[in-house]
């Protein structure tokens, strides 16, 4: 069993203070075909998740596998240009590792993206969905990010994941979204492991169960996000309408596309809950 320690997240901490002194307030991370989001911060620094020791690197299309550190609106952030996931064969734990960097770092508030499907019906590509729950059946069905000896210096033994969305950061977002007459979905995002898409009999039983969107990433990060006690606000871009009927066919390349839609929305919507924390 692969487990990460408070010894490997000092070491990524201590390499990555190496390369930059800000003192960090915020964490985002940037999902499939939504990283350009991270050309708008006033970079410190910017580094190859490659060059960072313990580091998940993603090999996925649409993630640049980058860490930029700066400033925007006017608060000091840790961005990750793109994620890795779980089915590309990095242990859960590792998944898990950035967010615990991140806090070791000073981030408190974690802005977490992705790029998901529609499995609620009245939903579009390219509108954006404010998350106010999730189902993390990746964690359910054994690969919760906090198995294993628990890590006391981050966070209890039994995480309460009641409010994993803060509520407030939540309306800020819908404030903003008001503001800026940016249309604004709510609902539920459920995490499955990928990378296969969903079958139709499957989309059937996630929107028989409450599910709105689908997607392959996020749950763990806020789980591990939440064992810290960060705050959380999650935004998901709505790439593709869920293949219900068995007559559609999605593909990444579709994700991708509907990313050029959602990123000028996206950063508009993010850098109006910077103004207002």
């Amino acid at each position: 069993m692969d487990l990460i320690t408070t010894a490997d997240i000092d070491k990524t901490v201590e390499f990555l203070r190496t390369r930059t002194s800000v003192q960090l307030e915020i964490g985002m991370i940037l999902g499939s075909g939504l990283g350009a989001i991270a050309d708008a911060v006033d970079a410190d620094e910017k580094i190859a998740t490659g060059d960072i020791p313990g580091w998940p690197v993603s090999t996925v299309h649409g993630h640049a596998g980058r860490v930029v550190v700066g400033r925007l609106e006017d608060r000091s952030v840790f961005v990750l240009q793109g994620r890795a996931h779980f089915y590309e064969g990095h242990p859960i734990s590792q998944i898990g590792l950035p967010i615990r960097v991140m806090y070791r770092l000073g981030v408190r508030i974690l802005i977490v993206t992705n790029a998901a499907g529609a499995v609620n019906p009245d939903f579009e590509p390219g509108d954006l969905m404010l998350i106010s729950d999730h189902i993390n059946l990746l964690g359910m069905t054994g690969n919760n990010p906090l198995r294993g000896p628990n890590l006391d210096e981050f966070g209890p033994r039994f995480p309460d994941m009641g409010k994993a969305y803060d509520p407030a950061l939540g309306m800020l977002a819908k404030g903003v979204a008001l503001e800026e007459d940016i249309p604004l979905r709510k609902g539920v995002y459920v995490c499955v492991s990928g990378p296969s898409y969903e079958t139709t009999a499957e989309l059937r039983f996630l929107r028989t169960i409450g599910v709105d969107a689908v997607g392959m990433s996020t749950a763990p990060e806020v789980t591990v996000a939440r064992h810290c006690g960060m705050q959380v606000l999650g935004i998901s871009g709505i790439s593709n309408k869920a293949n219900l009927d068995g007559e559609t066919e999605t593909t990444h390349e579709e994700v991708l596309e509907a990313g050029k839609i959602i990123t000028p929305r996206l950063k508009t919507l993010i850098c109006g809950v910077l103004r207002r924390i």
